[in-house]
């Protein structure tokens, strides 16, 4: 079993035992996200995969809370905000705009990317090690910012 999946369900005994409904209802959601991905696929979830799982959920929860806003409806927002808050423990820690320019700049010299033509290479590279860890929108601010000679 994937060290996550155990951590998660850890989490859910101990938010059973303190009485913390709200945090209880939030993980075992998680956690029956997570098994319906690996019945879907047949297969026990490795780590990696458990948290491509929570990034979809997060994701989710993001575009939520965005939309309640706009509909004037804060009582909503607010407990999508906690379910994030939530999975958000669960995700790797995101890399700050420095730790990401940096990864960017060493992808850019691996590749000898020159110009935006070699974006979907530089991308490649860059995703592959920041796994989780970035969004990939902002990594593709970062990248052209870089090959377009304006970082």
């Amino acid at each position: 079993m994937a060290e996550l999946l155990k951590r998660l369900q850890e989490e859910m005994k101990t938010a059973m035992k303190s009485g913390e409904k709200e945090r209880l209802s939030v993980i075992r959601m998680l956690i029956s996200e997570i098994k319906k991905v690996q019945i879907d696929r047949k297969k026990e979830l490795s780590d990696d995969e458990i948290i491509q799982v929570l990034q979809k959920y997060a994701k989710q929860r993001k575009e939520s809370i965005k939309q309640y806003r706009e509909a004037g409806r804060e009582d909503l927002a607010q407990k999508e905000e906690f379910e994030l808050k939530v999975v958000q423990e669960f995700l790797p820690q995101p890399l700050s705009e420095e730790e990401l320019k940096a990864v960017v700049e060493q992808a850019i010299s691996e590749t000898g990317a020159s110009s935006m033509k070699d974006m979907g290479k530089v991308m490649k590279v860059v995703m592959e090690k920041v796994k989780g860890r970035a969004d990939g929108s902002v990594v593709s601010a970062i990248v052209k910012e870089k090959l377009s000679g304006n970082g």
